[in-house]
């Protein structure tokens, strides 16, 4: 890999609601490099979407980012500084206008989960990639019809010139699916956000989709950010992985360390609720209990009431979130369990953890 096109450091967004503060986000770093997938894993609430949402600035009322730093190639797309007081934005961040100018669609775009939601249904879907391309690139009308087909053609519509002028209902949801990936990929940008883009779609054709997204991504040398709650994905794709539970990133590192040396206990309980060809119905381990509120999230390490290795030290104690491993190319492998500290915290009895249902 090659140069870091994204860095975000200590990102927070929050959201101001009636029964109090909601900290979706609270405190996440991760970065990605240039031609790479990084994926963002999690249950539904762990602020995967919300975290990608506060990359772009797409968060409205009332929610808000309220720290951190986002810098897309040296330019800094959210940042702060400290007046003793408060936080401030800082004066060379981006402004709107420039982050709608220059930033979305043309060097990041978004793929949505329902394309349905995404493609407008009264116009064609032609139609609708040429306006994005031409609202993004410097090209003709003409020029931009011309490169919309192609990139339908390229992520495989059959019969693209022919298909231009069909509407988003005349097509499969895998199709559809297919349109938004043809209208990032036209406007050239270096970093793509998919934002469970296959949720959605049955096995097949999701198959079909990771396996046109890694030849496009290998094409392209297009970057990605894979936001998912399926480790079958992650292991299908990615090259890093960043797990999320509640708001913050409890492990990070190559995919590979991450499936075959799992050091978080959350991790480890995703890995083992996976379905396989090799275990039946009853091998699987549900996680037990939900989530907990990112209004009052627990002392201590936020899994500890839904985690089989919790130890008392786990209640009360915050777990660094620091490397624990290296791979032989000096990848870094990081995590955030009292498992890693040297104070001894794991030698105590494990709880008996009751979780609710």
């Amino acid at each position: 890999m090659s140069d870091t096109i994204l860095e975000v450091t200590d990102l927070k967004t929050q959201f101001y609601t009636e029964r109090g503060v909601v900290r979706a986000v609270d405190g996440v770093s991760f970065d990605v490099k240039q031609g790479e997938i990084v994926g963002l894993v999690g249950e539904s609430g762990a602020g995967k979407s919300v975290t990608t949402s506060s990359v772009l600035r797409l968060i409205e009322e009332p929610g808000e980012v309220v720290g951190g730093e986002v810098d897309y190639m040296g330019r800094t797309i959210v940042g702060f500084e400290d007046t003793g007081e408060e936080l401030v934005p800082r004066d060379e961040m981006l402004t709107e206008a420039q982050m709608r100018d220059q930033i979305r669609g043309n060097e990041i775009a978004i793929i949505f989960q329902d394309p349905m939601e995404s493609l407008n249904p009264v116009y064609t879907v032609g139609g609708q990639v040429k306006e994005f391309i031409e609202l993004n690139r410097d090209l003709s009308g003409e020029e931009a019809k011309e490169e919309a087909i192609e990139m339908l053609r390229r992520v495989g519509i059959p019969e693209a010139a022919e298909r231009y002028g069909d509407y988003p209902h005349e097509f499969s949801g895998g199709m559809r699916q297919r349109v938004l990936i043809a209208m990032a990929l036209g406007c050239r940008p270096n970093l793509i956000i998919a934002d469970e883009p296959t949720t959605a779609l049955d096995v097949t054709v999701e198959g079909q989709i990771l396996e046109l997204v890694n030849d496009l991504q290998a094409e392209f040398g297009t970057s990605f950010i894979w936001v998912t709650h399926d480790m079958g994905v992650v292991a299908e794709i990615c090259d890093r992985v960043n797990v999320m539970y509640l708001g913050q990133i409890v492990e990070q590192g190559p995919v590979d360390e991450i499936f075959h040396d799992t050091q978080h206990p959350y991790t480890e309980a995703l890995l083992n609720s996976i379905p396989r060809p090799d275990r039946t119905v009853d091998d699987l381990e549900p996680i037990e209990g939900t989530m907990p509120s990112a209004r009052s999230p627990p002392s201590g390490c936020r899994f500890h009431p839904r985690c089989p290795d919790a130890r008392e030290p786990c209640r009360e104690i915050e777990p660094a979130f620091e490397q624990v491993a290296e791979t032989a190319d000096g990848a870094a492998h990081r995590a955030s369990c009292l498992k890693h500290e040297e104070v001894g915290y794991w030698e105590a009895e494990p709880l008996e953890v009751e979780v609710e249902k």
